[in-house]
């Protein structure tokens, strides 16, 4: 019997997804986090200035990866706040397919890397059930973790429903890196094996979600650079898009929201503390841009980028 196959010529789909990454961080959109990716990916495509999320983790997640609203797909809040009713129980069901389901019964290759934070919280043991996990919606192989958050240092990884520990003797281990290495062999393998077979790679990073572990020389590029305080930057940010066309021309910077206290009057201890913070965060982002920039770059090494979405 024939297999299904997807139409000739089919586009190959790299869907990234990043996590607590506001219309304000990158560069691409006026922000102060180098985003090299992002812009030649913007350069070539579209920018969207009216691109809505739930704001919050699994709901955005479940959204995304069916298309339906979230709580049509039984995640109208993180996993871990699941309740019984039907809107809320996190028990995506078969009815709500992922586009991996689709895109697989039509002759796609499918994977997902990174975070999932999609399966029911008393489901995401080794204990199972796993028609919930990634390899039950859609998708031939999975790499990545099954919660909200891990280290980056040392993450709970998963391949396919096993649990693996992939840092063991790398002392120098970082899961981003790692995933992007992950996901252009798997991305090569599908190339080489059935070369006329699309794929659709679904990429979700732990960035910029807690905990922010980047490696230290991407930290030390933002040394000093948030020191104006987060009063400035709103300023310098704001001043970037109008110029970059991102918001009208005529529009007003909105006041400081009510409880987030202005930069002046913080302690000097405090402003050292929060621009440090702000610098480990501009690293994590800036990290995670060039990650996704070697698995683009690997799609162009295979002649495949410019049918790829």
């Amino acid at each position: 019997p024939q297999p299904v196959q997807a139409p000739r010529g089919a586009p190959n789909i790299l869907l990234v997804l990043l996590d607590d990454v506001g219309f304000g961080a990158t560069s691409t959109f006026g922000g102060p986090c180098q985003t090299p990716t992002l812009q030649q990916l913007a350069n070539h495509g579209l920018k969207y200035n009216r691109f809505h999320t739930t704001a919050l983790c699994s709901p955005t997640r479940a959204a995304l990866i069916t298309g339906r609203n979230h709580h049509t797909a039984h995640t109208g809040v993180i996993t871990e706040a699941a309740t019984g009713f039907p809107g809320y129980d996190s028990v995506m069901q078969k009815d709500t397919a992922t586009v991996a389901e689709v895109l697989k019964q039509n002759g796609y290759g499918t994977a997902w890397f990174g975070k999932n934070h999609n399966v029911p919280d008393w489901q995401s043991s080794q204990a199972g059930p796993f028609d919930l996990w990634p390899t039950g919606l859609g998708f031939d192989h999975f790499y990545g973790f099954i919660g909200g958050d891990t280290s980056q240092w040392r993450p709970a990884v998963t391949e396919g429903t096993k649990p693996i520990e992939p840092y063991l003797g790398k002392p120098d281990y970082n899961f981003d890196y790692d995933m992007a290495d992950q996901a252009t062999k798997w991305i090569q393998m599908q190339k080489a094996v059935a070369p006329d077979k699309p794929f659709f790679c679904y990429y979700a990073p732990g960035a910029t979600h807690a905990p922010h572990h980047p490696r230290q020389a991407w930290v030390e590029k933002y040394k000093g650079k948030f020191d104006q305080g987060w009063d400035k930057l709103r300023e310098e940010t704001f001043a970037r898009q109008k110029k970059l066309g991102v918001i009208p021309a005529d529009t007003k910077l909105t006041p400081r929201a009510p409880g987030i206290q202005a930069w002046d009057t913080c302690t000097p201890e405090e402003q050292k503390v929060y621009a440090r913070f702000m610098e480990v965060y501009a690293g994590y982002l800036e990290q995670t841009d060039h990650s996704i920039g070697r698995v683009v770059q690997a799609i162009k090494d295979l002649g495949q980028l410019d049918n790829t979405m």
